[in-house]
């Protein structure tokens, strides 16, 4: 799976050799279609006959992104004649041939040219260009503001309200529905007021509802309204009702209290309903989902109009307002249904049409995003931003959630953008980690967790993919995606040189989820068995003696002056390397940042790096070829 998923069918356009050099490995590394002139077709590419401009219609109209290698002068003419709407159009990135810099030239919110110009600059090494008002604000764009959590547009003046944002003024947020995760996230310095009594007059303001508004074209200042999808409509009818009486019926009902059918969430019925044509009909036209419960679920639930001749039919007292209370109450919850029910049961009937409609509308307490949720277990290598790959840095890019322990989120922090949520806890609580964005990727949310060095070696990976486990995961929802990075032992001989060139292991002295007794043996295998060897958590304020152990053990099996290198807060600004020997090594010296690598038998020092030779043939002698 990629990152890029997101804006696929995305493509790509260059139109010089340097051109198409600049874009191929992006576009092989992102699987992107790289479309070149057929004069200078290259193997990977897709040519084209012709002028760009004869293609690039049918590419607007069937792909929802596109990158091109041109300048952008020249870009601006080609596009300029199928600009219509920032709604649909594409999204439109332009990228130099030097690779210097990425362009978020048009869509840049609604169409997302702004994310992807992110995920663009960070696969190719540029630096990324973007000129939104609410970027530089470091806000989430009013006009994209309820895209991760599945809210619906709805009507308004979306140009005023953003232009408000972008000058700073005060704009009133009145938020009656949804989650309220993007407003525990905004920077210390926003323009929004979530005072619902708030007396002055705002410069614009947001209804955040399932509502439907009527705004006067007269208002003396813009507002618009997000529907979070957030009602549930049960329906009972009887067989053989058209989908256009139920259609009708919910509009009918919808319009009566004011609500808008873009919050809908989903229509709930009793499971004898759950092949009724006209039913599966509506929800297929409307992308709806159905949920279906039996009638010894539905009688279970205290509803305020029940009925002994429904009970009678179908084993129930209620279909349509005990399905959308079913519906609508999360499991973990037990509300009263005048808490739940915004419209009580009615019966729809309508001249000309066969069969009839109950209907009753709940409203759960969290939106339907209705997407299948995804948990990116990123690696973020040893803590430098340039040590982390290109698709971990996208992928972090993109996520609509961030989580990890609190000094790798600030490591990270150049890589976050504005509309993102981002939650630290302390180093201590991986497992509360590891349940948050379980919690939140179930929901439907894209959730990048990251470790340090390589997430599944001492990270949280494992952790979390147990937990999945432990939740009776099936392995397709949500989706998870495993980002390598950078170890913290890789890091660490990187810097001394090559101790890593035979066979070598990594231990990790921490005791908290290993018995020390266990780990004394594997101390001990590994010093017998000669391996190169790394420590990871050597040691911390409170356990200190495993680390003086762990010396002994090794000097029981090795020369007192086999090389051993401590490498601390590898790659980052407080960086300290210290080369020592096994027989000389200070543990005072040593805290939990710090990686201990303890040579074999032929390792040696060679100035300031450490050798191991790639056999035991020694220095001067070839070993086998690579």
């Amino acid at each position: 799976m990629s990152v890029f998923t997101a804006f696929e069918p995305l493509a790509a356009i260059a139109v010089t050799p340097t051109g198409i050099a600049a874009l191929r490995p992006f576009c092989l590394a992102a699987g992107i279609k790289l479309w070149v002139p057929e004069s200078i077709v290259q193997p990977d590419c897709q040519s084209f006959s012709g002028s760009l401009r004869s293609l690039l219609p049918d590419l607007w109209q069937t792909h929802r992104g596109i990158v091109f290698c041109l300048a952008t002068g020249a870009v601006v003419r080609l596009i300029a004649p199928l600009l219509k709407d920032k709604g649909t159009d594409p999204a439109i990135v332009v990228v130099d041939e030097n690779r210097q810099f990425a362009i978020s030239l048009c869509s840049g919110h609604q169409g997302g040219a702004e994310n992807l110009t992110r995920l663009v600059a960070e696969q190719s090494g540029a630096t990324p260009i973007l000129t939104g008002a609410s970027t530089r604000a470091e806000l989430p764009g009013i006009d994209v503001l309820g895209v991760s959590f599945g809210w619906r547009k709805g009507e308004g003046d979306w140009t005023g309200v953003s232009a408000a944002t972008a000058r700073g003024e005060t704009i009133q947020v009145i938020q009656e529905a949804g989650s309220t995760l993007w407003q525990e996230h905004l920077p210390a310095q926003h323009p929004f007021n979530f005072d619902v009594d708030y007396s002055e007059r705002p410069a614009a303001r947001i209804w955040i509802s399932p509502i439907q508004r009527r705004f006067s074209p007269e208002s003396d200042f813009p507002k618009v309204q997000w529907h979070p999808r957030v009602l549930w409509i049960g329906i009972g009818c009887e067989r053989g009702t058209s989908s256009r009486l139920i259609a009708s019926a919910i509009d009918r009902t919808c319009r009566a209290h004011h609500l808008s059918e873009s919050a809908i969430a989903g229509i709930a019925s009793i499971d004898l309903k759950a092949d009724e044509v006209g039913l599966l009909e509506f929800c297929r036209d409307r992308n709806l989902p159905l949920r279906c419960f039996s009638s010894e679920h539905l009688r279970s639930i205290e509803v305020p109009n029940p009925s002994a001749i429904v009970a009678a039919e179908v084993g129930t007292p209620s279909v349509a307002e005990a399905a959308a209370i079913l519906a609508a109450r999360p499991d973990t919850q037990h509300p009263t249904p005048d808490t739940l029910l915004r419209v009580k049961k009615q019966i729809v009937r309508e001249e000309g049409e066969a069969g009839a409609v109950t209907i009753a509308i709940a409203q759960s307490q969290q939106e339907l995003i209705d997407r299948t949720g995804q948990l990116w277990l990123i690696g973020t290598g040893p803590g430098a931003i340039e040590q982390i790959t290109p698709a971990a840095r996208s992928a972090i890019a993109q996520a609509d959630v961030v989580i990890g322990y609190s000094l790798y989120v600030d490591l990270v922090s150049p890589l976050l953008r504005p509309g993102q949520i981002v939650e630290t806890s302390p180093i201590t609580q991986e497992r509360q980690r590891g349940d948050r964005a379980i919690d939140l990727a179930q929901w439907g949310l894209t959730v990048a967790v990251i470790s340090s060095g390589d997430c599944g070696i001492y990270g949280m990976a494992g952790l979390v993919m147990e937990q999945l486990q432990q939740r009776g995961w099936d392995g397709k929802s949500p989706k998870v995606q495993v980002f390598p990075g950078i170890t913290a032992l890789q890091a660490a001989a990187a810097r001394v040189g090559a101790p890593l060139m035979h066979d070598f292991c990594a231990i990790s002295l921490s005791d908290l989820l290993t018995p020390w007794s266990v780990i004394e043996k594997r101390l001990t295998a590994a010093a017998a068995a000669d391996f190169v060897t790394a420590i990871y958590n050597p040691r911390s304020q409170t356990r200190t003696q495993q680390i003086a152990t762990a010396r002994e053990i090794f000097l029981q099996h090795r020369k007192s002056d086999t090389p051993v290198a401590l490498v601390r807060s590898v790659y980052r600004p407080d960086e300290q390397i210290m080369l020592t020997t096994l027989g000389e090594l200070d543990v005072e010296a040593i805290d939990m940042l710090t990686v201990v690598l303890i040579g074999n038998q032929s390792t040696r020092q060679h100035g300031d790096w450490l050798i191991t030779p790639r056999g035991y043939l020694g220095f001067g002698e070839e070993s086998s070829p690579a």
